[in-house]
């Protein structure tokens, strides 16, 4: 394969690559998050109906990535890796809100449903990192104001963040690699068909919805698969 052809890459990560670092999915077989209902914990009604449950569902999220037992795996480190050689245009865009891609060392990233260890204030859009447990009236560091700090999480209903940047990026886009993700939830299931002009590669355990929209499907789990993917892609 000539890699001169091959200038512009995006890859989209979701759950599958954090779960074998031992991050639990949100979203479970029974449409669950962490047994919580989606409409009491990842929607803005549910911040303003019962703040303090919300807050709580997501302290607990945030604490599990100081677990020493959660680090990057080698597909997370085989991306930055990528990063590193590629000589054209790289973006990598994540699903996934935890810090395992920055941590493995990636910088051409994209949190497009946010991110846990971020927050924000209602009352004057002030964004910053938080690593911290947040109180139902926590004082934003910017405007003083209390009661207004959120988690900096695309909610059910919010538009994901970084869409004019990743539709530009798929539109020129030579190489779209997807790891991991269910190919159901939208903007992103529509990704590989935004990349018109791409060879697409799909890394997975299993087959999805959007998998015969793929010219290339690997099955296996991320940490072996994505690796040795890259690995002869560089060769």
């Amino acid at each position: 394969m000539d890699l001169r052809l091959f200038k512009n890459i995006v890859i989209l990560t979701g759950a599958g690559i954090s779960a074998e670092s031992g991050i639990r999915t949100f979203r479970d077989q029974d449409g669950l998050w962490e047994e919580h209902r989606i409409e009491d914990v990842a929607t803005p009604e549910a911040f303003a109906r019962d703040p303090k449950l919300v807050q709580r569902f997501y302290n607990l999220r945030r604490a599990q990535l100081k677990d020493p037992k959660i680090q990057p795996n080698p597909a997370h480190l085989a991306l930055a890796e990528l990063e590193r050689l590629w000589e054209g245009d790289f973006l990598l865009v994540t699903q996934n809100v935890d810090n395992l891609h920055r941590r493995a060392g990636s910088s051409h990233l994209l949190h497009m449903h946010g991110r846990l260890d971020k927050v924000f204030c209602l009352h004057c859009d002030e964004h910053y990192e938080w690593n911290e447990d947040l109180a139902v009236d926590q004082s934003c560091e910017a405007c003083g104001r209390k009661g207004g700090v959120r988690p900096d999480i695309v909610w059910f209903g919010e538009m994901p963040h970084h869409m004019e940047e990743i539709y530009a990026a798929l539109d020129k886009a030579d190489y779209f690699i997807s790891i991991g993700t269910s190919g159901n939830v939208h903007p992103a299931a529509g990704f590989v068909r935004l990349a018109w002009k791409a060879k697409k590669i799909e890394i997975n355990l299993k087959d999805t919805e959007i998998s015969p929209s793929f010219d290339a499907h690997f099955v296996g789990p991320a940490s072996t698969e994505v690796p040795r993917f890259i690995k002869e892609l560089l060769e």
